[in-house]
C-alpha cells in the first residue's frame, strides 16, 4: 500500500560488501558461534564479507587463502547495540510531543570519532536513536559500522525493508510543561492512542480507495510512519523503566497490534512474567542514568537473569553516552554476576540484538552466509582483563588495537583526537539528545 521513501542509492549503498578478494583463514581461535557450541582450536574462513565456513580443527581450507594465526584469542560475533545516541542525532523536538516523520538519520553524522570508539568496543551495528525525551521522538536508524562519509554508506535494511524503527517513551521522560505536552501518565497514553487512532483511519482510506490513486488521502508523511508501524513493518523501541509504565506500554500495544522492544525495563523484574506472556523482547541496561533519575533507582543487576527466566528475549543497549559504547559488554558481564546465564548473556549481545532489528538473517551469530561481523579477544568476553584486539565488519578490519591510532579511541579522553575535530566527540550533546 504505503512504499517506504528510500532513494536507489541507499539501497544500493548499503548493500556494498567491501570484503577480501581472497578467503581469509582464522585458525586456533576459541570461536563463540553463539548459534551453538563453542568451538575450541577452530576454523573460521571468511571470504567477500560473508562467513564461508566454520569448523575444529581440521577443515578443510581454501588452497589460495589467506592465513591468520589467531590461537589463544576468543572470537564472537560482533556486537549489537540497540539503543544508542551515537554521533551526533538531536534530542526530541520541542515543538510537539508526537514527532513519528522525525529521521534520526537526518542528524547523524557519519565521520564522528564515536564510530571508532564503538568500534574499539566490539560493536558492529547500531540502532541509532532520537531523543527520548517526547511520547514519540520518530524513526531510529539501524547502521552497520562500515566505513562512509554519508548515512546512505552504513544503512542496514532490514528483512521488513526498512532501515530503522519508531521510538516512543512514556513516564517522567514524556511529561512537560510546555505546551502541547502531556502532565500525567494518563493524559500520555490519550495522546498516544489519538494519534494511533487517526493512523487506523488514514490507513482505511487507503484500503477503501483500492487501486485508485484519485481517492488516495493528501500525503501525510506522520501517518506514513504509523502505517508502516501499525503494519508491523516498523518495530516501536519504548522508553520505559517503571513496572506500571512498562505494563501501559504492552497495553498500548495489543490495542493497536503493533510490535514493540521495551527500553530499559528498570523495573522489569517485577512484571518479568508478564513480559513474557506478551512475547516482548526486552533491551536491558546495567548503568542507567546518572545523577540520580529516580524511574531508575530500581534497577537491578538481577533483572536480565528474572526476564529470561521468564522466557522473555533479552538484549542489551549502551544509550551511548549515558553507558560508554567501549563498556558494552561489561553491561552483559553485570548481568552474569546478577544471576543471568553466561549463554544468555552472550545471545544478549549479538543475536538477541539482531532479532529486535528483524537482521537475525544476516547477523548476530558465526554462521555460514551471514555477514562477516566478528570481533578478536584477548580472553574471556565476561572477563575484566579481556580486551577487544581487532573488530571486523563484512570482512574488512575496522579497528586494531595494535594501531596506535586506533588504540587513542579505546584510551583516549575528549581532547585525545585534536581540537579540530572536537565537533565530533559525542560527549559534547545538547539537553536531551541522550536516554
Amino acid at each position: 500500500m504505503l512504499k517506504h521513501a528510500l532513494l536507489v542509492t541507499a539501497f544500493c549503498c548499503a548493500g556494498i560488501v567491501n570484503g577480501q578478494d581472497k578467503p581469509l583463514v582464522l585458525k586456533g581461535a576459541l570461536v563463540y558461534p553463539v548459534s551453538g557450541a563453542p568451538i575450541p582450536n577452530a576454523v573460521m574462513i571468511v571470504h567477500k564479507g560473508k562467513i564461508e565456513r566454520i569448523g575444529p580443527a581440521g577443515t578443510p581450507v581454501p588452497a589460495d587463502a589467506v592465513m591468520m594465526d589467531v590461537t589463544g584469542k576468543v572470537i564472537m560475533p560482533g556486537l549489537v547495540d540497540t539503543h544508542s545516541h551515537l554521533a551526533g542525532p538531536d534530542g526530541a523536538d520541542a515543538s510537539g510531543a508526537l514527532s513519528p516523520d522525525t529521521r534520526a538519520m537526518d542528524a547523524v553524522n557519519p565521520t564522528s570519532d564515536g564510530f571508532k570508539k564503538a568500534l574499539a568496543g566490539g560493536i558492529t551495528t547500531i540502532n541509532i536513536m532520537p531523543g527520548s525525551g517526547y511520547l514519540m521522538s520518530g524513526q531510529t536508524v539501524y547502521v552497520k559500522m562500515r566505513e562512509g562519509k554519508k548515512i546512505e554508506d552504513l544503512l542496514l535494511i532490514n528483512e521488513r525493508g526498512v532501515y530503522g524503527g519508531m521510538k516512543m517513551a512514556n513516564g517522567t521522560n514524556s511529561m512537560r510543561t510546555i505546551a502541547g505536552f502531556p502532565g500525567t501518565r494518563a493524559k500520555s497514553a490519550a495522546m498516544v492512542r489519538e494519534l494511533f487512532v487517526k493512523a487506523q483511519e488514514y490507513k482505511a482510506k487507503f484500503v477503501k480507495a483500492g487501486k485508485d490513486s484519485s481517492k488516495f488521502p493528501e500525503r501525510d508523511l506522520r501517518m506514513e510512519a504509523l502505517v508502516e508501524v501499525l503494519g508491523g513493518k516498523r518495530m516501536v523501541h519504548f522508553h520505559t523503566h517503571k513496572s506500571n509504565d512498562i505494563l501501559t506500554a504492552l497495553r498500548l500495544s495489543k490495542e493497536f497490534g503493533f510490535r514493540v522492544v521495551l527500553h530499559h525495563v528498570s523495573e522489569g523484574w517485577k512484571v518479568a512474567d508478564d513480559i513474557a506472556r506478551a512475547g516482548a523482547p526486552c533491551s536491558i541496561i546495567s548503568i542507567d542514568a546518572p545523577g540520580g533519575k529516580m524511574e531508575a533507582v530500581n534497577l537491578s543487576l538481577t533483572t536480565g537473569a528474572a526476564l529470561t527466566k521468564a522466557g522473555a528475549l533479552v538484549g542489551f543497549h549502551t544509550d551511548d553516552g549515558i553507558t560508554d559504547s567501549r563498556l558494552f559488554m561489561r553491561s552483559a558481564a553485570l548481568m552474569v554476576r546478577g544471576g543471568m546465564s553466561r549463554e544468555k548473556a552472550l545471545e544478549g549481545l549479538t543475536i538477541a540484538g539482531a532479532k529486535m532489528l528483524d537482521l537475525s538473517n544476516r547477523l548476530g551469530s558465526l554462521e555460514k552466509g551471514k555477514d562477516a561481523d566478528f570481533i578478536i579477544l584477548s580472553g574471556d568476553p565476561f572477563s575484566i582483563y579481556t580486551h577487544v584486539e581487532q573488530t571486523w565488519v563484512e570482512g574488512v578490519k575496522r579497528w586494531d588495537i595494535s594501531n596506535p591510532a586506533d588504540k587513542a579511541f579505546l584510551t583516549g579522553g575528549y581532547d585525545v583526537y585534536g581540537a579540530d575535530r572536537a565537533e565530533f566527540h559525542h560527549h559534547e550533546s545538547e539537553e536531551g539528545s541522550a536516554e
